[in-house]
């Protein structure tokens, strides 16, 4: 007798992939959030949690999300992130996304080998392996060791993984989200390392990301290229 059966209790496969192209059609970049409504604790740590699980190069995890609540904090940063202006002063939940350093990311940096030891919990013939893969990759792979801007432009990369995915997760709940990286990155973290935030001898700034839910009910319709546009089979 097969080892499998169907739960009717769970959704069919057809509808978990009609219920994630809903979602991907619901999202819009939503630049006006209803100032009244709010994203409630359960719903937000559900979405935090999407972040969380999101994947990593490595597992390396290179990211942290600040939320940002305080109202005078929003106004703070508003004045040097034009092109988030208005979802930080209309948002339910408002989410700063840092990415780490590149000397947090060197292979033989604290932060990585807390990674391998205390979270991936690696045996140590593994993690001195892994640590050596990495460092290979960083130095000859993707040639990163050697260009600063390059090593945290590529932890930035891997945030957006993580951004994407609480994004979706919001989608899915019909909450409304907006990713923006409308602001002037090196005054935005001034602010932040004054207000004892940023610790930017560790992380800088790599995008924000407001939540909440559209104070419109009608968003200029969604358009995209087609399939064929931007898929080749070969």
């Amino acid at each position: 007798m097969s080892q499998h059966t169907n739960n009717t209790s769970e959704p069919s496969i057809e509808d978990v992939k009609n219920q994630l192209l809903h979602a991907y059609k619901f999202r819009h970049a939503v630049k006006d959030f209803d100032p009244i409504r709010k994203v409630s604790q359960e719903d937000f740590d559900f979405i935090l949690e999407a972040g969380r699980m999101s994947p990593s190069s490595y597992g390396f995890e290179p990211w942290k999300f600040v939320v940002v609540q305080n109202p005078e904090l929003r106004d703070k940063i508003a004045a040097y992130a034009g092109g988030a202006r208005r979802q930080l002063a209309s948002a339910s939940h408002a989410i700063l996304v840092l990415a780490r350093l590149p000397q947090e990311m060197v292979a033989n940096s604290d932060y990585i080998s807390h990674m391998l030891n205390d979270v991936q919990r690696l045996p140590e013939e593994i993690s001195s392996m892994k640590r050596k893969t990495y460092d290979t990759f960083l130095r000859t792979g993707f040639a990163l060791q050697d260009n600063e801007r390059a090593m945290f432009e590529w932890a930035c990369r891997q945030t957006y993984l993580a951004l994407g995915n609480m994004m979706t997760a919001a989608a899915m709940i019909h909450i409304d989200s907006c990713p923006m990286e409308g602001f002037v990155k090196h005054e935005v973290e001034r602010v932040l390392v004054e207000e004892g935030i940023l610790d930017n001898s560790r992380f800088g700034l790599a995008c924000m990301a407001a939540f909440g839910y559209r104070a419109a009910d009608s968003p200029t319709p969604k358009t995209r290229q087609q399939l064929n546009e931007v898929v080749e089979w070969r």
